[in-house]
């Protein structure tokens, strides 16, 4: 076997691949009638093809350069038309000749129709850098689309149509990406591994996707990175910290590659909040990806990823006010003890490409992905809940007349992981050519991986009130000072565990597209099936192995409407999740290798219309109204409790659960020659333990609505505002991580924030510097300011419960996020 992944190692690293890309379409004429035997030619070399009787040409073409193709017809004059391909799936573009023909302007072409057909959202890399955010990137985007929530403004974690943080499928040029294990809290969670600045294409799908992804049960983030044509650097400083990159070309242009680095201090949001600290959360990320082209066949590519993130907190004191004016209540904690935590993740990928002929390409993929991480802290927190003076106009108003309660707690941790992730991979494209102009597409992957996990957990919290020991949940009921009560003392949690766990999983999938007509309608479908099968085995563990298969299909119709630009699209599947490291360990640390995949199936109907729309001044602006509405029917549920961003499952596939929504999305050019959108989604899930009856899962956020906006000063075009604005209903939650989830169904308060962000721009692509004027260096340059929770309003993450023994009573204590927060932003380019 060794031998084996050696071989198919070394032939990963070997195989290069030439980029090509393919254009097609139908030729027509002024009447809307295909023109046969028009010549298309590239530009300065000897590529062309003609059209055939029905008007339909296809010309193999070079990817990723500027080209210039011309149509050409002695019944007709002659035009011409710049592209840029990004040569990963066949491209549609249908020019009309007319009489009077004037040269197009240069245009980056997409595969937009078919991700439209397939239901996939693409989102522009220049609104990702622009819009602001105390996580910016691409995650802070997507948490203004339909569907996608989080509540966690300093978390780049984000739920899908009900399912959890575990549940969503992250790629970068066609290799699956991870997360660190061990996070427990969005401020100390570091750099999204996705890095905006060397992003090229961004592609998203909230469920029904398509088999050739993997076995998640939620969504599907499909990161691109671009691949530089000349020399570039850039630069964007802020309070916050600094991101650079540098890019270029060699060797005639057959290598290209990107460096970005990044550095990151959360110290001035973290400083904000309530717990008055001492605190270092510093986070480093360096980042690259080359290519390197030998022959016009075969290429190579790395993606390499290093990010050291540390967090050291030390907390001194806080108060929390809560309650209402009637009955307004305080906790005060005094603390001692501090954390730090370290996170250092290496990532390495080689992906090679060979193009055997034109209509078929084979990638071979390698990577590794190494993660430690500790978790050491001991904090001792002294509190005192008590009554605050509420008068008004007081002096010490907020100050606290009357202590109530008194008590302390301890908790202690010393968390250790270590976890390497091989992966060896083989993907293929064939596309089946009829001669038409309707193309099928097979595609078909096989994927081995080994994880080995080692893992040390050891945590416990001891609670003492009033100068006693508060005994676990599981104990009889403490009837101290009444009763004597004569046993050891115990912490009121703890978990201890040593695991050493080895993993091996074999996916494989197919997947057949077809494209073509239904009479005058347009029509998409694709059908495929994935498997699944993996073995967990390691120290005191019982090996087991299961095997799951996944059928998934969908199919989409844009109907010959004259005055109407409408595409319909259906979707279902069966969608599995197969346990990774975190869902096979329990709330008490115990590995259990028979947990089953958590399963669900799929059903997705959407509607995109595009229409145009003309305000006052008479231009028409183009606008996309998408609307989808699903139903996800889960089993095998595999229930946990979440405690900030910590996710402890139960490991017991315990239940059932359901989830079914609306989310509906206007995108367009509200101010002109700029892309806003509305986002408003409705959701209910609900989940039923052991049969006990349904409940609302940890993530069942009813309504959510999001507003992102760019505009500019109408007398001071180059001065721009950014505003990204949610809303969403209050999620389920906030009580303890033992209690029985049924006796705690209560809702969090309503979550509100807005982000505004301002740059005045002095060049860009639009507005270049004087000649000879030293701005003439820069491509682009602005500065700005940032306000991030404009309106302060105070969100919620969860409730800290504080226990009073003399009157049993316990108190749910808001945990609240960031308050309003200014930064200043610096961004150049050369």
């Amino acid at each position: 076997m060794k031998n084996f992944l050696l071989f198919i190692a070394l032939l990963s690293t070997c195989l290069l691949y030439a980029q090509e890309a393919i254009i097609q379409g139908i030729i027509l004429d002024e009447n809307n009638k295909p023109i046969a035997d028009v010549n298309v030619n590239v530009l300065g070399t000897t590529l062309g093809t003609a059209s055939d009787n029905t008007g339909f040409y296809r010309l193999v073409v070079p990817a990723n350069q500027k080209i210039t193709i011309v149509f050409t017809s002695i019944s007709f004059k002659s035009a011409t038309q710049n592209f840029e391909l990004d040569g990963k799936a066949p491209f549609e573009f249908n020019p009309v000749l007319k009489t009077a023909i004037e040269q197009m302007g240069t245009v980056t072409i997409k595969n937009t129709r078919t991700k439209e057909f397939a239901g996939i959202t693409n989102v522009d890399p220049r609104v990702v850098r622009a819009i602001p955010g105390v996580q910016p990137g691409v995650e802070n985007l997507l948490k203004s689309l339909p569907g996608v929530s989080s509540n966690n403004e300093l978390s780049t974690q984000y739920a899908v149509r009900g399912g959890n943080f575990d549940e969503n499928l992250v790629y970068i040029n066609e290799i699956e990406v991870y997360r660190p294990f061990l996070i427990r809290s969005g401020q100390q969670e570091g750099l999204s591994i996705v890095n905006a600045d060397l992003v090229r294409n961004v592609d998203f799908s909230a469920g029904g996707f398509q088999s050739k992804y993997g076995d998640k049960l939620s969504s599907v983030l499909d990161i691109e990175y671009r691949r530089p044509t000349e020399f570039g650097a850039g630069i964007d400083a802020s309070f916050l910290g600094v991101n650079a990159y540098m890019e270029g070309t060699a060797f005639a242009k057959a290598a290209t590659g990107i460096l970005g680095l990044r550095y990151r201090n959360n110290s001035l949001f973290v400083n904000s909040r309530e717990t008055e600290a001492i605190t270092r959360p510093v986070f480093i990320d360096a980042q690259t990806y080359f290519t390197y082209q030998v022959n016009p066949k075969f290429e190579l590519s790395f993606l390499g990823n290093i990010a050291i993130n540390s967090y050291e907190f030390e907390p001194l004191t806080s108060q929390t006010n809560f309650g209402t004016v009637d009955d307004a209540q305080a906790l005060i904690i005094n603390y001692d003890g501090r954390e730090n935590d370290q996170y250092e993740t290496y990532f390495g990928a080689m992906k090679a490409s060979y193009d055997v002929n034109k209509l078929l390409n084979l990638r071979f993929i390698t990577s590794l992905y190494h993660t430690q991480e500790q978790e050491h802290f001991d904090i001792l927190g002294r509190y005192r809940i008590g009554r605050p003076n509420t008068d008004i106009g007081g002096d010490d108003l907020g100050e606290v007349d009357f202590t109530r309660a008194i008590g302390s707690e301890l908790d202690h941790g010393r968390n250790d992981l270590d976890a390497l992730i091989l992966s060896l991979e083989h993907k293929g494209t064939l596309v089946l050519d009829s001669g038409k102009k309707e193309n099928d597409q097979l595609d078909w992957g096989l994927k081995f991986n080994t994880e080995d996990i080692r893992d040390r957990v050891r945590e416990y919290t001891v609670i003492d009130s009033a100068g006693f020991n508060i005994r676990p949940p599981s104990v009889p009921a403490n009837d101290q000072p009444y009763f004597s009560y004569v046993a050891p003392l115990d912490a009121f949690e703890a978990v201890s565990a040593d695991n050493d766990v080895q993993v091996t999983r074999l996916q494989a999938f197919a997947q057949y597209s077809s494209r073509g007509y239904l009479g005058d309608h347009e029509v998409y479908w694709n059908a495929g099936m994935r498997s699944h099968t993996w073995n967990v085995s390691g120290s005191g563990i019982t090996s087991t192995t299961q095997t799951v298969f996944s059928p998934r299909g969908q199919v989409a119709i844009k109907p010959y409407w004259t005055n109407t630009n409408m595409l319909f699209r259906f979707s279902s599947g069966l969608y599995y999740q197969p346990p990774f490291y975190r869902e096979l360990r329990d709330q008490q640390g115990v590995v259990n290798p028979s947990v089953k995949a958590q399963k669900s199936v799929h059903f997705v109907m959407g509607n995109d219309w595009s229409f145009n729309w003309t305000p006052e001044d008479g231009e028409k602006r183009p606008f996309k109204l998408t609307s989808e509405a699903y139903y996800k029917n889960l089993t095998d549920v595999n229930t946990y409790t979440l405690e900030n961003v910590r996710i402890r499952y139960r490991a017991n596939n315990d239940a059932t659960a359901y989830a079914y929504g609306l989310d509906v999305r206007l995108a367009g050019e509200f101010i002109k020659g700029t892309e806003s959108w509305i986002s408003l989604g409705y959701l209910k899930t609900e989940e039923n333990l052991n049969g006990r009856g349904f409940i609302a899962r940890p993530t069942d956020q009813r309504l959510k609505v999001a507003f992102l906006f760019q505009d500019y000063v109408p007398n001071i075009p180059n001065l721009k505002a950014y505003i990204n604005m949610v809303y969403s209903s209050g999620l389920p939650g906030g009580s303890p991580s033992y209690a029985d989830p049924y006796d705690f169904q209560f809702r969090l308060k309503d979550y509100f924030r807005a982000d505004l962000g301002v740059q005045f721009v002095l060049v860009d692509d639009k507005k270049k510097a004087k000649e000879g004027s030293w701005l003439e260096n820069f491509d682009e340059l602005s500065i700005g300011a940032q306000i991030f929770n404009i309106f302060d309003y105070e969100n919620n993450i969860s409730n800290l419960w504080v226990r009073d023994v003399a009157t049993s009573a316990q108190y749910a204590v808001p945990v609240r996020l960031t308050p309003r927060v200014f930064n200043l932003r610096l961004i150049a380019k050369l």
